[in-house]
């Protein structure tokens, strides 16, 4: 057996054992290595990777060429009334469906593998569709679908974490999944109160399940835009089966806390607070959007803060949601100190230059006047 064999036989032993298990897969240098694994850790060396991959890659074109139906694979030679052998297409099925996991841990961008993979459990869906079977196998080879996104999204790999393939890919499969467990827009047209309460209450559970994972992306690859409007995308899709007004705000304020104490715990990830404004304005209670705001503005008050993606925050939600009362007061809290809403920037390169309110600068020029205001008294206090 080759040494791409080989390691293409051991990269395929942890994925196909993963049984449904969120691994946790990294890079190793190459003197750790070649593979190393933990239960659900595992580390590989670039080079046994690409040796992995190589014969990947060979297995899949070769045998990629069968038709599926109902995910058995089926040559285009057979004739309609022959069958290929249940153990040789299972054979095959896990052949492809294994080389198209090592693929895509490869090369997270590789459309054909991800498209493979779709093509599969659409023809599953149909299947499903079709004879009104029991949709546990469905079900379940669209949740093993999720761990594996899961397991590339939040593995500290170099790419996979912010690929726009992957988040794409995930959001298809949740969407598939959820209409088949009866939860997405093709749900029945009457249902009781009860059932539509426990119907919201597994909306927002999945909902925060899925922002934890979009948490853990975004903490190992920071600004990551691909996860926040994965995740955005999301509460547009469970919204689509709740009623137009209640549902998305619902939804978004089930997770307005979580989110904003992540963004004050990542206060430079623009990406992050991006998201919370969208949820922002989309929360209709006129209590929350102010609190909200005048907790950012103190955190960043009480800290020093002075990043850009914090105080643009703060100036778009003055903007969008016509909070500036809120923020000047929150800024103009020491006794003896007053501000304007149109500052003089100190940078050197903008000297003697206005800047209206509209400009996150004003906001934090205003900020640097309370700090400095609040020296001052505690400077004199004996």
């Amino acid at each position: 057996m080759s040494a791409s064999d080989n390691a293409f036989q051991e990269l395929a032993r942890i994925f196909s054992t993963r049984n449904n298990r969120i691994l946790e897969i990294e890079i190793l240098p190459p003197a750790l290595g070649p593979l190393l694994q933990d239960e659900c850790s595992v580390g590989i060396t670039k080079k046994y990777l690409v040796q992995a991959f190589v014969t990947a890659r060979r297995i899949f074109f070769g045998k990629s060429s069968s038709k599926f139906e109902y995910g058995t694979p089926r040559t285009p030679h057979e004739n309609e009334n022959e069958s290929v052998p249940h153990g040789s297409s299972h054979a095959v099925l896990e052949d492809l469906l294994v080389s198209t996991e090592i693929i895509l841990l490869f090369d997270c961008e590789h459309l054909t593998a991800c498209n493979w993979r779709r093509g599969r459990l659409d023809a599953l869906k149909r299947h499903h569709d079709l004879s009104s079977d029991d949709p546990g196998p469905l079900v379940q080879a669209l949740e093993t679908e999720l761990t594996l996104m899961t397991t590339y999204i939040c593995s500290p790999l170099h790419r996979h974490t912010k690929s726009p393939t992957l988040w794409q890919h995930r959001l298809w499969v949740l969407s598939r999944l959820l209409e088949t467990r009866g939860m997405g827009a093709r749900r029945p047209p009457f249902v009781s109160p009860s059932e539509t309460n426990k119907h919201q209450e597994s909306k927002v559970d999945l909902l925060k399940s899925e922002l934890d994972i979009v948490f853990r992306a975004g903490e190992l690859h920071p600004r990551n835009y691909y996860a926040f409007n994965y995740i955005r995308q999301v509460v547009g899709v469970l919204s689509n089966a709740t009623k137009a007004q209640e549902g998305p705000s619902a939804l978004a304020e089930s997770i307005l806390d979580s989110t904003l104490s992540w963004c004050l715990a990542h206060p430079s990830d623009i990406s992050g607070w991006m998201f919370m404004l969208y949820l922002l304005e989309a929360v209709p209670r006129a209590d929350l959007q102010p609190n909200t705001v005048q907790r950012v503005v103190r955190y960043a008050l009480d800290v020093g803060w002075e990043g850009e993606s914090l105080w643009t925050f703060v100036d778009l939600s003055v903007k969008a949601l016509d909070l500036e009362e809120t923020v000047i007061n929150t800024l103009q809290r020491v006794t003896g100190i007053s501000y304007t809403t149109i500052v003089t920037v100190p940078d050197d390169s903008m000297k003697n230059t206005a800047l209206p309110v509209q400009s996150w600068k004003s906001w934090l020029t205003m900020a640097r006047k309370y700090w400095d205001g609040y020296n001052q008294v505690g400077y004199n206090e004996p």
